[in-house]
């Protein structure tokens, strides 16, 4: 016998402004479209508790709830993987997490993700605002981007910490290997970001995109190549990698937007998070954590030097 899929989802930015029945076929890649578009007109899916068609058009912050009578049920089981916390109080943790790992799983994929191991890790102990398979999950780091993410304990910090992100309070800044020789030693782009038109796998620069600005500063010259330093203003999907590829100096091995191959076995793109500005939602203490360069980072800077 089939069980419920009852689920809830808060829009975040990056997700607003897509039609509601894209936005779960990207959740549920294992149900059809069809499927989706079906349980929507029937009154099994609701935005703001409301009943609506397949075609609304999400806003940041809308809460979408599902009960898909004919899909089975998810459990995300807790896995005992080995975790770096680099910071860690009642009310919220900072971790290290390493390139190749999921942040959180998919319809399509379960399991190895750093949910699971923040659910054995902290024995379930995480805020449940982000729906089933996002527990505690504040902000993403995509599957081949290392460095520090935070995960909140209970729901009060989530919403503490959600809010610091809205306000911009929260200082993250990364490193990362570019294509191509960057001429001037800083730079800002400013290019407002939004689901690719025909790729729906992609970000892209669009006009009707979200505000998104990033800023870098060149910290090292290569005959092909140039290490930046990256801060973010704003935290859209894949947001350096789109606007880094906007001005024609996309990260290096990353695939999905242009960069350049080098002969360096990598997970994919060179991009690492690696310095992390908050302040703690149980004392308001403020903590600023930073980690050098990571495997990845470090073989391909050896590899670039040697050809200098």
């Amino acid at each position: 016998m089939n069980q419920k899929k009852i689920e809830t989802f808060v829009i975040e930015q990056e997700d607003a402004n897509i039609r509601l029945d894209n936005f779960l076929s990207n959740i549920y890649q294992d149900i059809s479209r069809s499927y989706i578009q079906k349980q929507i007109k029937t009154g099994r899916v609701t935005v703001n508790t409301n009943t609506t068609k397949p075609s609304y058009i999400l806003k940041n912050d809308d809460v979408i709830s599902t009960d898909f009578e004919d899909a089975a049920a998810e459990v995300i089981e807790p896995q005992n993987i080995p975790l770096e916390i680099l910071y860690e109080d009642n009310s919220m943790l900072v971790v290290n997490k390493p390139a190749g790992m999921l942040t959180h799983p998919t319809s399509l994929e379960k399991e190895n993700t750093l949910v699971n191991a923040l659910l054995y890790y902290t024995n379930g102990k995480l805020s449940d605002c982000n729906g089933l398979f996002r527990p505690g999950i504040v902000h993403r780091l995509d599957r081949n981007t290392s460095g520090l993410l935070m995960a909140a304990k209970n729901n009060d910090a989530y919403n503490f910490l959600k809010s610091e992100m809205q306000q911009h309070n929260i200082e993250k800044k990364y490193y990362a290997i570019v294509s191509g020789v960057i001429k001037d030693d800083t730079g800002t782009i400013n290019e407002p970001i939004g689901r690719h038109r025909s790729k729906p796998e992609k970000m892209a620069v669009v006009h009707d995109g979200k505000p998104s600005v990033t800023h870098y500063k060149v910290m090292e010259r290569f005959n092909n190549c140039t290490l930046v330093e990256v801060k973010i203003e704003t935290g859209r999907t894949h947001q350096i990698r789109v606007h880094m590829a906007y001005i024609k100096h996309p990260v290096v091995n990353d695939t999905l937007y242009g960069g350049t191959k080098i002969p360096v076995k990598t997970k994919e793109q060179l991009l690492q998070a690696y310095s992390l500005k908050f302040t703690s939602p149980q004392d308001n203490s403020e903590h600023l954590i930073k980690i050098d360069f990571d495997d990845d980072i470090i073989k391909t800077l050896n590899y670039l030097r040697s050809k200098k």
